[in-house]
């Protein structure tokens, strides 16, 4: 324990003193186990930002101690695995190519492949695909607000969110910067019935009906006032408006952009490789007879 405080004491020591010099490689070094180093610097890398003196020495000590028994540890490790050490090291060559492989395709898709997307390209997907896009949530337009039941002129605000005409909204909208906890204004736009039925604090056994049933709701609890306008309305099961499929449709058209340059790419680099004789086959032959 003394040990793992003078360590923690001596790392803090080398911190404050080489604010205004560079440490040389010497003073870097904080512990060696055989041939492995751990330096300041590593430590210091690791060290969380805001912590006081004693919380230094603290972290500085376990993150020492720490490192020393994974050396520790993987020294014994290696020495006793025998055989099993090729079968790590096969596994880690693996992972090697797989991650270097994604890494350098992901540069060529950025350097390569465009994401512009047209709206002619969009529709022409959604026409051809629009078993894709079945609504598992009824979609809605309208208007949702959210009140204190104390405010002025609520009844007025009641008649303006039936009546849902320009001039009512224009009413709603000013009212609503002095008075409303939440508005909500998607006329113009398709929204998730979900969404905004989640901020009434009443159940709904099943969508569709209740959709069918209501343009208006009207519902109060002891705090607020709960006022929703349904203009539009398309329940589950439902092909979705190709508006707001739009998010969805880039999503599958750039993927699907993806598969084909990595597909290309792959095909014209074999086929290069086996034009140049880069690629030899023995017992071709045979091979294939099997």
């Amino acid at each position: 324990m003394m040990r793992f405080c003078f360590i923690a004491i001596a790392f803090v020591s080398l911190l404050v003193a080489c604010k205004k010099t560079k440490p040389s490689e010497k003073t870097d070094v904080l512990v060696q186990v055989k041939e492995q180093l751990l330096t300041r610097t590593e430590v210091e890398s690791s060290l969380p930002k805001g912590l006081s003196y004693s919380d230094s020495l603290l972290y500085a000590e376990s993150y020492v101690k720490n490192w020393i028994q994974n050396v520790l540890i993987y020294d014994v490790a290696v020495r006793n695995l025998g055989e099993r050490n090729k079968e790590i090291d096969k596994l880690v060559e693996d992972y090697r190519h797989s991650l270097v492989r994604y890494r350098y395709q992901e540069q060529l898709i950025e350097e390569k492949l465009s994401a512009t997307i047209t709206e002619e390209e969009e529709k022409a997907f959604y026409e051809a695909n629009r078993e894709k896009f079945v609504l598992d949530e009824a979609l809605v337009k309208g208007l949702f607000l959210k009140v204190p039941v104390d405010a002025p002129s609520l009844s007025d605000l009641k008649e303006w969110c039936r009546s849902g005409s320009e001039s009512s909204v224009e009413k709603i909208e000013k009212y609503s910067v002095q008075n409303a906890v939440i508005y909500e204004y998607f006329y113009n736009r398709w929204v998730d019935f979900a969404e905004i039925i989640d901020n009434i604090p009443m159940q709904i056994s099943n969508s569709s009906d209740f959709l069918k049933a209501r343009k208006m709701v009207e519902y109060s609890d002891s705090s607020y006032c709960y006022l929703l306008n349904i203009k539009d309305y398309i329940t589950a099961g439902n092909i979705a408006p190709f508006d707001y499929s739009i998010p969805q449709i880039k999503e599958m058209l750039i993927n699907q952009r993806k598969m084909d340059f990595l597909r290309n790419f792959e095909n014209d680099l074999y086929n290069s490789a086996i034009r140049k004789g880069d690629v030899i086959f023995f017992n071709a032959e045979s091979f294939s007879e099997k």
